[in-house]
């Protein structure tokens, strides 16, 4: 995905001609009309919540109605009343929150579109893209698809570089065959509304939410955001290793990954995170 501008503007000219026809010499001169349509473009980062989203889409209909100094029906008030109840999608069992599903892309629109007609959009992309999924090593463990996605929201939530995803994957995949508590910190970001560049307190370690995964064994309750096509890719084929730990580094996007639990306190104590 191309990481760009909140919004693209281009205008589309639409033509339309008719000219005679038979072998009239007084065939009638063609006609031509030329309307101009402005069209806008919204991108949702990989990783980005329902909420973000909601964000992005107010402040790219503010830029649009600027740019266009036309009313579009587009809101952030209206996305999140699109995105708000759970749906049933095939395979996925029982109605579920559309966090996860809101696949994070590029999308077109004018000022007539809805915010249900992008959300349309991107549950349309969410089901392309998932159907070439091969979810085999997935089952063989007995996850199931909702556990797959909600794997590549943590994986999406912790990996900053591409080459970590099947990784970071992997350490999910071998602490749950372990039964230990996942730990993940981004679940409990996600719980509790703590953006990234804040430092979690030991309060807050503690917190009982259910996305507290190192007080709760298991998966979290739902996806914690809505993870792009590698994040997908990587939590259905993680890496064969048998790492169940890992840790940050300095420059806050590499990690250190090891299945020595003294090698992971060493290098915890070494870089602080």
């Amino acid at each position: 995905m191309v990481r760009g501008a909140l919004v693209g503007i281009c205008a589309v000219l639409v033509a339309a001609s008719a000219a005679g026809c038979g072998g009239s010499d007084a065939a009638a001169p063609p006609i031509t009309t030329i309307r101009q349509l402005r069209q806008f473009r919204i991108l949702f980062p990989e990783g980005f919540t329902r909420a973000q989203m909601a964000a992005r889409v107010q402040a790219v209909a503010t830029i649009a109605e600027r740019e266009s100094h036309r009313k579009v029906r587009l809101s952030g008030s209206g996305y999140a009343a699109a995105t708000a109840k759970p749906r049933a999608f095939p395979g996925f069992g029982a109605k579920k929150p559309l966090e996860g599903f809101l696949f994070p892309d590029t999308y077109d629109f004018d000022r007539k579109s809805t915010p249900s007609q992008l959300v349309q959009n991107q549950l349309g992309e969410f089901t392309s893209e998932w159907d070439r999924l091969n979810l085999s090593y997935a089952q063989s463990k007995n996850l199931t698809p909702y556990d797959v996605l909600t794997i590549a929201s943590m994986v999406e939530g912790e990996a900053q570089v591409p080459s970590e995803r099947p990784l970071v994957a992997a350490v999910i995949y071998n602490r749950l065959h372990a039964r230990m508590p996942l730990g993940i910190d981004a679940t409990l970001r996600y719980g509790l509304h703590i953006p990234p560049t804040e430092s979690l307190t030991q309060s807050e370690l503690h917190d009982p939410t259910p996305y507290n995964t190192r007080l709760h064994d298991g998966l979290p309750p739902t996806p914690i955001n809505n993870p792009g096509m590698a994040a997908l890719e990587a939590a259905a084929h993680p890496a064969h290793v048998d790492y169940i730990y890992f840790v940050r580094k300095p420059d806050h996007k590499h990690h250190y990954f090891t299945a020595n639990y003294q090698d992971f306190l060493q290098h915890e104590a070494q870089y602080g995170y």
